[in-house]
């Protein structure tokens, strides 16, 4: 694939342009060029933390980098002398989440968020004339209203009187530096900070067809740059969602409990918004440069682009029972559909696309037929998909569309089974008489346990192959599935009085619920176990110690040890969940939410442009996905196999992979003007990456050059990882070494 170069074309060619069209910002263009990705090499390791770092950030002209750190310290770096000026004691009583530069204050404000639920702001002017080690002097104010760990902070263009914090206590406040230096613990009654921007207390969807009715724990946040008022949140369900800060309602109280107010837009893949059993949640959401795209980071899941406006041509809207069309068989009646753009091309170069996309379909096909490097194929196919779509004709784009299918399911990455879904549907409305399409839609559905839907498009593909022995063959086996799929289902109806001892109240011993756990862990309700969701929030068991020190004055105790009780309550976390956000009488009765249920109208919600894939994001809950350059013409991502992910956006093509961390990268962030990337993690250092390298590469070792592992290797380890994250058990097996002290706490923290 390397051949056909990317798409940002020749650097010499945009450097020889600046002669001839002065009105063309070439400088934009440089900033973040393939050729120089392809050459970060690892510049300078910035030492001064003593902690992980869990996040940076630059400031408005690329000057400064400050960063924050599990030691509960907040650095102030030099670009230009790649070195530490201030190291700030934040009083932080917990792990550094989120710094910030004020603007407009010559870069002397600066502001923390922390794992103490607190938030402070510091004026550096005063650290004026100290070395990079005086470091204590008190804050110039402090914030702490918020009851959960503030996870991301955010800070408006030409604003310097107001921050925006997003917590998992389930609020965003605002923060106006103007109204006073200081607000009172949340734990002080009563609690009377009317800072509450969003309330989203009960704003968690378990699907997109549920109504809002748990607490919508906050992971990030961002405010557009150009449209300053559109605000972006994330947090823990699979919706991110876009408000207007015109339309919303006064500032409020954190006692006055509030409905969650309307959005301007939802934002969710579509084969993730009908999971109603899933742990899945945002670690991260954030605004293009230009502020018309959005990234989505997902735990346990792949990085995805979404375009703001979704009147725009590549955006698509959804609605609820959208998705399960898709894998519902309806005849096309019409025949051919045509469902591509007129194009765009000259007609002295439609030739040459069409000769270009038919020699990547030929790469693809071979990839198929010889069942192997699917990775290159699917490549292929994206190329011709993604870029050339709306220029090649239904013919083409129909083929390439069945061939990428194919090699989805033959690849097997996490969700590659939905992706082939989509391309069957696709290439079936482009013809209806398709067998591809037919029978790799009914091989699709099969791998997610769906044999009724499946067994109907293999009945449709029949016919149009009736010499074909293999379908029918096919078919067999699906009604085969579809009857053992039926009497397990008659099964279960009938175990369900072992379920209702433990709802009853009945003792179980801890080795049945572990295997109850176990064995429900291996089930799915669409299908596999690698294909579904692992961690149910609603259903997962959460754990309380009580521990009690009994001691008599009046009798003997034996040396070293210690008397007294531990008591082990085991209880369903979506209980717990329910009882506080029913604290203030906020929740309704379990009668009143089935009505709301039924008179919720679902919104409709903007579905993926783009999906990055290769790295790995589930063993924290601060990964970051970052655009680079003032285009946003990249997308990077941190990994937990410790390396950092660079794609190229428009097609999702893997450009670069750093080596960035010894265990795990969370924090990717591009500078301003230069082609510089700073990226830090659970080690003690932040890494600068400069295009220093002198060989171009797809991988970066570090400053020794590239290194010879194969990329398919690493990108395929970090799929297995994603597919197998069965850790429900973590609190029973490590919480030994959280208390010895040899868990890291970050790792717990984000866990």
């Amino acid at each position: 694939m390397d051949s056909y170069g990317f798409h940002d074309g020749n650097i010499c060619n945009l450097l020889e342009s600046r002669c001839f069209d002065a009105r063309h910002d070439i400088n934009h263009s440089l900033q973040m060029h393939s050729s120089l990705i392809r050459r970060l090499s690892l510049e300078k390791e910035l030492e001064g933390h003593q902690g992980c770092v869990n996040t940076i950030a630059w400031n408005s002209t690329g000057s400064l980098l400050i960063s924050g750190s599990d030691d509960s310290q907040m650095n102030i770096w030099s670009y230009n002398g790649r070195k530490l000026l201030h190291s700030i004691d934040t009083g932080h009583s917990a792990n550094i989440f989120c710094t910030k530069f004020v603007p407009e204050t010559s870069d002397e404000l600066v502001v923390s968020g922390a794992g103490d639920a607190g938030i402070r702001l510091f004026n550096l002017s005063r650290l004026s004339g100290r070395g990079p080690d005086n470091n204590a002097f008190a804050p110039s104010a402090v914030y702490q209203c918020h009851t959960r760990r503030v996870k991301k902070l955010a800070v408006e263009v030409g604003n310097p009187n107001v921050v925006w914090s997003a917590s998992e206590d389930g609020t965003l406040r605002q923060h106006d530096f103007r109204e006073g230096a200081s607000c009172p613990p949340a734990a002080s009654s009563p609690q009377e900070c009317r800072n509450v921007l969003l309330d989203l207390r009960c704003g968690a969807k378990k699907s997109l067809a549920d109504p809002p009715k748990q607490t919508l724990a906050l992971k990030s946040c961002d405010i557009s740059t150009s449209r300053p008022h559109l605000l972006l949140v994330g947090g823990s369900d699979s919706f991110a969602r876009l408000y207007d800060r015109r339309m919303l309602p006064p500032l409020t109280s954190c006692w006055k409990r509030m409905r969650p107010p309307p959005c301007v837009n939802y934002f969710c893949p579509m084969h993730l918004s009908e999971r109603g059993r899933s742990g899945l949640h945002l670690t991260h959401v954030t605004f293009s440069p230009s502020g018309d795209e959005v990234l989505l980071s997902y735990s346990g899941e792949h990085v995805y682009l979404m375009n703001v406006n979704h009147a725009g041509g590549d955006a698509m809207q959804y609605a609820s029972g959208d998705a399960s069309k898709l894998m519902t068989f309806n005849p096309i009646l019409n025949g051919l559909e045509l469902l591509y753009k007129s194009s765009l091309c000259s007609k002295s170069n439609v030739a040459a696309m069409l000769e270009k996309c038919r020699k990547l379909a030929k790469i693809a096909e071979k990839c198929l037929g010889e069942g192997s490097n699917y990775y290159d194929g699917i490549e292929a196919c994206n190329e011709v998909l993604d870029l050339h779509g709306c220029d090649i004709g239904p013919a083409i784009r129909h083929d390439c569309l069945c061939t990428r299918a194919a090699l989805l399911l033959k690849r097997k990455w996490k969700n590659d089974v939905q992706m082939a879904i989509r391309d069957c549907y696709s290439a079936y409305r482009i013809d209806g008489s398709s067998f591809r399409a037919l029978y790799y839609m009914s091989e699709a559905l099969s791998e997610l346990g769906k044999y009724k839907e499946a067994l109907e498009f293999a009945v449709a593909a029949q016919p149009v192959a009736p010499s074909n022995t293999e379908i029918a063959e096919w078919g067999e086996n699906l009604k085969k599935n579809l009857a053992a799929a039926e009497a397990e289902k008659t099964k279960k109806a009938n175990d369900g009085a072992l379920r209702s001892e433990f709802r009853s109240g009945r003792a179980l011993s801890l080795s049945e619920i572990l295997y109850r756990l176990e064995a429900n862990s291996d089930v799915s309700h669409d299908g596999p176990r690698s294909e579904r969701e692992d961690s149910d929030y609603d259903e997962e068991l959460g754990l309380d110690f009580e521990t009690s020190i009994s001691g008599d004055d009046g009798r003997d105790i034996e040396p070293n040890t210690l008397h007294g009780s531990l008591n082990l309550r085991i209880h369903r976390r979506g209980d717990s969940t329910r009882e506080s956000s029913c604290a203030n009488g906020s929740c309704r009765s379990p009668s009143s939410s089935q009505n709301d249920r039924r008179n919720y109208q679902p919104e409709t919600v903007i579905d993926m442009k783009q999906r990055f894939v290769g790295h790995c994001n589930v063993g924290t809950d601060i990964k970051q996905a970052s655009f680079l350059g003032q285009r946003g013409e990249y997308v990077a991502s941190g990994s937990d196999d410790g390396r950092c992910f660079i794609w190229e956006k428009q097609t999702g093509r893997l450009i670069k992979m750093l080596n960035g961390d010894e265990a795990v990268v969370n924090c990717v962030q591009c500078h301003p003007f230069d082609c510089v990337v700073a990226t830090s993690g659970i080690d003690n250092t932040i890494k600068i990456w400069t295009p220093t390298a002198s060989i171009p590469s797809i991988v970066a070792g570090g400053s020794t050059g590239p290194e010879t592992s194969n990329v398919l290797e690493a990108m395929e380890s970090n799929q297995r990882r994603l597919n197998h994250n069965h850790e429900v058990f973590f609190p029973f097996f490590r919480m030994h070494e959280f208390a010895e002290g040899t868990l890291h706490p970050l790792e717990c923290a984000q866990s």
